[in-house]
């Protein structure tokens, strides 16, 4: 879209989000429930049974959109203040989408030497997530530079008994394999014998490898700025050793070679012609780097001529967008709701597999004439994802999470039926006017 960066700044103009009451202060009466002497009744009651904190304050619908401002979209490292814009982005998304309340937690002095410059320090950021937790029903991480993020989400999801999910890491590794798993389907291969290259060993990299191999693929080669990540090479970080592999192959063109799936979360045209020719017949191309892409959507269909190909990118200007959004907004959705103490890997999985099926089902009348009135959404290589604004993610993805958890046992017994029910009759809320 040609939007100019004047009108990007007046939207943003006063931020983005503010406070919605959720009960009215009409009177004296609504007052003194509010507040004074009233409050004292859910205080008492919070500390003589804190197992009704989530009942009778915002908690259980309320998720912090924490960052330290190291990792900021595609521009690096510039600071808490300045990501605020993002972490009030993704509450929009939050609340827009799955109807969760997100708010942004821009840390400070969670750096080495406690200032704002400088490497993640991991102790510094997990003491002041934890702090500020007893507000929050689940903690979504934002933008943390890796090799940091890694030991940051994985020492608070081991401390704290709520969800705490790394969006850059797990969110495009969710929607990746929702992606990858519709490919086999129009391929008619098998998921345990694809050859898949991921490109990029940085948090959303590592992760996407991590989800594939959870999810049947046996043949995974992970590639950084130096090449293949081989076992024979000693400069690797000890989650890049996870994933090394022992190969004769040196470069990313090397490790393409005969591969089915190339996935890319790496840097704009690394990717060349010769590369794409090189992959075996009816290869997918998730050429991931944004704002553009490592082999631009054009470049392909000029090189693969009238050979069959799925392209995918995560800018909306293409078909197929790999969007964060289809996936955490219904993923804490689902967990918050079940009282889920985490979101695993069969949360995970149970999300990328619900956005998965959606995308091959034919979309409602209502959500094409007004959401996507120009194009033709219908289950093929040009839709292999569904898209933002299709409403049934709501319900779809966040069942699926809720199912996940409850029968992995991340959260308690749950009536599922009645649940599904209920996000069907809250969707339709959310659909009127």
């Amino acid at each position: 879209m040609n939007i100019s960066n004047e009108e990007i700044l007046r939207y943003h103009l006063g931020g983005k989000i503010g406070l919605r009451l959720t009960r009215e202060l009409r009177n004296r009466r609504d007052l003194c429930m509010a507040y004074t002497p009233g409050v004292a009744v859910p205080v008492k009651k919070i500390h003589s049974d804190p197992g009704t904190l989530g009942l009778y304050t915002a908690k259980s619908n309320l998720v912090a959109v924490a960052t330290d401002g190291t990792a900021i979209l595609g521009l690096g490292d510039l600071g808490p203040e300045a990501s605020i814009p993002v972490m009030e982005g993704k509450a929009v998304l939050f609340k827009a989408f799955g109807d969760v309340d997100g708010w942004p937690v821009p840390l400070a002095n969670c750096r080495k030497c406690g200032s704002n410059t400088g490497p993640t320090d991991p102790d510094r950021l997990v003491e002041a997530v934890c702090a500020i937790a007893p507000m929050y029903g689940g903690i979504n991480l934002e933008d943390i530079a890796a090799p940091a993020c890694f030991e940051v989400e994985d020492r608070l999801d081991e401390i704290l008994d709520i969800p705490v999910f790394h969006d850059d890491q797990w969110g495009t590794a969710v929607i990746t394999l929702a992606g990858v798993s519709n490919y086999c389907l129009l391929s008619e291969r098998e998921m345990s014998k694809l050859r898949v290259v991921v490109n990029g060993a940085g948090a959303a990299g590592i992760r996407i490898a991590e989800m594939l191999k959870q999810a049947g693929v046996q043949h995974v080669v992970l590639c950084d700025s130096k090449g293949v990540i081989r076992d024979d090479r000693n400069d690797l970080t000890e989650k890049k050793r996870q994933h090394a592999v022992s190969t004769s192959a040196a470069t990313l063109s090397d490790a393409m070679v005969d591969s089915h799936v190339f996935i890319g979360v790496s840097v704009a045209n690394c990717v060349r012609p010769a590369d794409i020719l090189s992959m075996a017949t009816y290869p997918a191309i998730f050429a991931m780097a944004n704002p553009d892409p490592e082999i631009l959507p054009s470049l392909v269909a000029e090189t693969m001529a009238d050979r069959p190909y799925i392209i995918a990118t995560g800018r909306s200007d293409y078909p197929n967008q790999i969007n964060n959004v289809l996936g955490f907004p219904f993923l804490f959705r689902g967990a918050l709701d079940v009282k889920a103490r985490c979101i695993n890997m069969p949360m995970k999985i149970a999300a990328a597999e619900a956005l998965a099926q959606v995308a091959r089902e034919p979309v409602p009348g209502h959500i094409q004439d007004m959401f996507y009135p120009d194009e033709k959404l219908e289950f093929g290589v040009n839709c292999i994802i569904p898209k933002p604004f299709d409403r049934r993610l709501f319900v779809d993805v966040s069942f699926a999470v809720a199912t996940a958890a409850v029968e992995s046992g991340a959260a308690p017994p749950t009536d599922l039926e009645q649940y599904w029910l209920k996000l069907n009759e809250r969707n339709e809320l959310r659909r009127a006017p």
